[in-house]
């Protein structure tokens, strides 16, 4: 039996509620379980997961199975309910509304793959792809068309 062949490699972003610092070591533990999870029972496989206290960055291949919008409902939404469900109602917790999403090629892989691991690291130096850490953009004062490189 014939499938359709699909190569695609997607960097999400996304934030907390106002850039809260949200993601405590319990709650970041249990969030990227259920991101694991949510994005494996969508067929995308995780190259790597990573982020700061008030942030996340998921590098996946993509499947031809789901819809990047619906990705990050279902993955924002089930990992939402999880929290309150595990740590309870009294614990504040939301991601914000938007997200940035990036494709990258087969060659940059390994850095992006490394970029995403050790996020921890690279906001404690600084040492930063600023675009890479966008999770939205006010669309009123951009040119069209916009164009931006990323320096791997």
């Amino acid at each position: 039996m014939r499938r359709s062949k699909i190569e695609v490699y997607l960097h999400f972003v996304w934030a907390t509620y106002e850039r809260r610092p949200l993601l405590t070591p319990e709650i970041e533990q249990a969030v990227y379980g259920c991101i694991l999870t949510e994005a494996a029972r969508l067929r995308c496989e995780v190259l790597a997961l990573g982020g700061t206290e008030d942030h996340v960055h998921l590098a996946i291949q993509f499947s031809n199975t789901v819809c990047l919008g619906d990705l990050m409902k279902q993955v924002k939404g089930v990992s939402s309910h999880l929290v309150k469900a595990e740590f309870g109602e009294e614990t504040f917790f939301r991601w914000q509304e938007g997200y940035g999403v990036f494709s990258f090629s087969r060659p940059h892989r390994e850095k992006v793959i490394a970029y995403v691991q050790n996020q921890k690291h690279h906001h404690e130096r600084g040492n930063l792809w600023p675009e890479w850490e966008e999770t939205d953009e006010e669309a009123d004062e951009l040119p069209s068309p916009v164009r931006r490189t990323v320096a791997f």
